[in-house]
């Protein structure tokens, strides 16, 4: 049980701080919007991958019987992960008056972003599939889970905002600015492919 344990914590930690759209969506607004400011979307993004994993072991199920269901759910989050890639990349300073984002991603927008997510379910349901015997009943699989994966989440999605927001601090001019934010929405829109090949 203890090495089943271990082994699903540091399966939560790996999800959770590579690469993907949620940790490219956090250091984004950290460039943007510094740490603080980018908290309500850190917590929305945690509290929404918490409810999600801890959802999954119940939810797989459905999916599966559904295919459609999930044509659909892969349709509405990749268009949504576009949505994000298209506002970051437009914006310029933060300064610039532009159009662009003139204030934060709120908590709710984190939890939009996990929901919409096929990715984030994929990820949720292969942990509830490969780490059931964590528990004999699926409430206490689901509340070990969600508090797993939330704690990691803020954690690592932390620091990623927070390298964002040191990042900021070496941007002088208008054009610098505009390469990171396309190169930010580039790399967040690069998150769409696996989404439809895993």
């Amino acid at each position: 049980m203890t090495e089943t344990l271990h082994a699903f914590v540091l399966f939560a930690i790996a999800s959770t701080a590579s690469p993907g759209g949620a940790t490219t969506l956090a250091t984004a607004s950290g460039v943007r919007f510094g740490w603080r400011r980018s908290l309500p979307l850190l917590f929305g993004i945690a509290v929404g991958l918490s409810v999600l994993t801890g959802a999954a072991s119940g939810l797989s199920a459905i999916l599966q019987n559904h295919p459609l269901l999930s044509l659909l759910m892969k349709i509405a989050g990749s268009a949504y992960l576009l949505w994000l890639a298209y506002g970051i990349g437009r914006a310029g300073a933060p300064q610039a008056g532009d159009g662009g984002r003139d204030a934060p991603y709120t908590f709710f927008a984190g939890i939009v972003l996990l929901v919409w997510n096929p990715k984030a379910w994929a990820m949720g349901f292969g942990a509830a599939a490969s780490f059931a015997a964590l528990a004999s009943d699926p409430a206490t699989l689901a509340l070990i889970m969600g508090a797993t994966f939330g704690v990691s989440a803020i954690t690592f999605l932390s620091l990623w905002c927070a390298a964002g927001a040191a990042l900021a601090k070496l941007l002088q001019t208008e054009r610098q600015w505009r390469v990171l934010n396309v190169a930010m929405a580039l790399l967040l829109a690069a998150t769409i492919p696996p989404i439809w090949f895993t």
